[in-house]
């Protein structure tokens, strides 16, 4: 079994289950909340997809002709809403934004009243949200598929994005010809438990860098470690920045996410020594003959978890990862709708 020293034995043994989408193609009319039900050949797959939609010079294919899409967001958003609309939209489809950061979902009328509503007029529900548990009550009661854009628990499309960054890269996810190691240092929080199950499931090596109390919920590290028995990756925690030392890239977010603003200086003087910097970046590609990459998910606090220095250098591929948003749920959207 592969290395998840600080995953206990039980709580792997009870999250191991077979994935439920093992290619593609069965995303058709399905739900994508999280990424544990993805086989490694889908994700691919969707990479491959992506890879071809990016290299379009003309106009894109037209799947999504005729259908229609809403996007139900509670949470303020750049990269996910612009890179949703686009896609629809190159896609041959019409997206409808409604903005929901006033008035709450299922707050007006239940959520089930409410899906049961959309269903009825739109192919697809794109919600960003802050509550799991809303998200999976909508996609329970809905009959037309729903994408989690973000929630308080999971962020799939943006972990999709930040992988096939990494995959369409020389070497891809085997540089010079060895396993991909991923650093995530920071908060364990939503981007960072679905960029476990990315790599977990495409067979990267990961560990999660995080102060202590501040670590990736673990019945998510269940999933995540039960991945690892089919891909053969690894997963590591520790609460050392040191343990960064020879990955092929860095990754951090902010330290205090929408809905945490009270928590901000507590967050800033827990989180001090887990700024990504030109030294801790120094530390990354020791052993590597390399220099690391440094990946965000954006928005960043310039100065907070990354200096100027790092996110401004020529080893930061953040603006690729915001590019590839939307080709890589353009590729979801294609294979579930298409």
């Amino acid at each position: 079994m592969p290395s998840t020293p600080d995953v206990p034995a039980d709580l792997v043994s009870r999250h191991i289950a077979k994935p439920t989408i093992l290619r593609a193609a069965d995303l058709r009319g399905r739900d994508l909340t999280t990424l544990t039900g993805l086989s490694q050949e889908a994700v691919l797959e969707l990479f491959e997809t992506a890879r071809s939609l990016k290299a379009t010079k003309g106009p894109w294919p037209q799947p999504l002709a005729g259908k229609s899409a809403v996007l139900l967001f509670e949470k303020a958003s750049l990269r996910t809403r612009m890179t949703f609309e686009i896609g629809v939209a190159k896609l041959g489809g019409h997206a409808i934004y409604m903005d929901h950061s006033q008035q709450r979902l299922g707050e007006r009328e239940s959520i089930r009243d409410y899906a049961k509503n959309l269903e009825r007029w739109v192919d697809c529900i794109i919600a960003r949200v802050y509550s799991q548990k809303l998200l999976d009550e909508l996609a329970e009661v809905s009959r037309v598929p729903v994408i989690n854009a973000l929630s308080d628990r999971y962020h799939p499309c943006q972990s999709l994005a930040d992988l096939f960054t990494l995959w369409e890269r020389p070497g891809g996810l085997r540089p010079g010809g060895e396993r991909l190691r991923l650093a995530y240092i920071g908060d364990g929080n939503n981007v960072c438990h679905s960029l476990m199950q990315a790599a977990c499931v495409l067979g990267v090596d990961m560990t999660v860098v995080s102060p202590s109390g501040y670590e990736p919920q673990s019945d998510v590290l269940g999933e995540c470690a039960a991945l690892t028995t089919t891909s053969g990756s690894t997963l590591r925690l520790s609460n050392d920045p040191k343990a960064v030392e020879n990955h092929h890239a860095v990754y951090t977010d902010v330290w205090a996410s929408m809905g945490q603003a009270d928590q901000a200086g507590k967050r800033r003087k827990a989180f001090n020594k887990y700024q990504v910097n030109a030294e801790l970046m120094a530390t990354a590609s020791k052993g590597l003959g390399m220099a690391s990459l440094f990946m965000h998910c954006l928005p960043a606090q310039r100065g907070v978890e990354v200096t100027d220095e790092v996110i401004d250098s020529a080893a930061a591929i953040v603006y690729d990862q915001a590019e590839n948003r939307l080709h890589a749920q353009a590729a979801v959207l294609t294979h579930m709708l298409g």
